[in-house]
């Protein structure tokens, strides 16, 4: 029997690092999806495909959370189901490991609560999202005091364009110039019809 960890961030902006330490260590094998959304099915994750591929009878399958198993309430019954049927054994942080009947139970009933809590986090950033759009129509600032939706742009993509022609540059150089990162050049400075 050997223990096998599971991770999932959704963004790269973020780290497995906490999930690494909740779970302790001493893992014979780790698998990670950094940057892969939580709407992706179990199954199709990179990292996870390749634990579903490693995963033996007897090991023991550690994650974080319920939500780092599946997408919703049904893909992560049927991803502990799998597994259970593999004959490992899922070991979630705080829960403990889940067996047949009762655990699967409460794997259903957590897996709800999970799926509930992601939709009224989209209900209030669609509201948020909505309360803003009203403010800066009406007001001509959004609810923030900001003059328009969305972010700043990390640089002036004209500009941008024309230093790097100018220049002659390497997309890390024209990055380098402006304090901007390599995919923010590309996208400014890429035709994507040249692609």
């Amino acid at each position: 029997m050997s223990r096998v960890a599971y991770y999932r961030v959704s963004t790269r902006d973020q780290s497995i690092e906490a999930q690494r330490s909740a779970l302790g260590g001493d893992f014979a094998k780790e698998f990670k999806d950094e940057g892969v959304s939580g709407s992706t099915l179990a199954a199709k994750r990179p990292g996870f495909a390749a634990l579903l591929a490693y995963i033996r009878e007897g090991d023991e399958l550690c994650c974080y959370a319920i939500d780092r198993l599946g997408r919703d309430a049904l893909d992560v019954q049927a991803t502990v189901r799998m597994l259970l049927d593999k004959g490992v054994t899922v070991n979630v942080h705080g829960l403990g490991p889940i067996g047949r009947g009762v655990g699967e139970l409460i794997v259903a009933v957590l897996a709800q609560v999970a799926n509930m809590e992601r939709d009224r986090i989209a209900e209030r950033c669609d509201n948020g999202r909505a309360v803003a759009r009203e403010a800066l129509r009406t007001t001509g600032k959004t609810h923030r005091g900001k003059a328009k939706f969305g972010r700043d742009f990390a640089a002036d993509a004209n500009e941008v364009r024309a230093w790097r022609h100018e220049n002659k540059a390497s997309i890390a150089q024209t990055a380098a110039q402006f304090a901007i990162s390599k995919s923010t050049v590309k996208r400014y400075c890429i035709d994507p019809l040249e692609l």
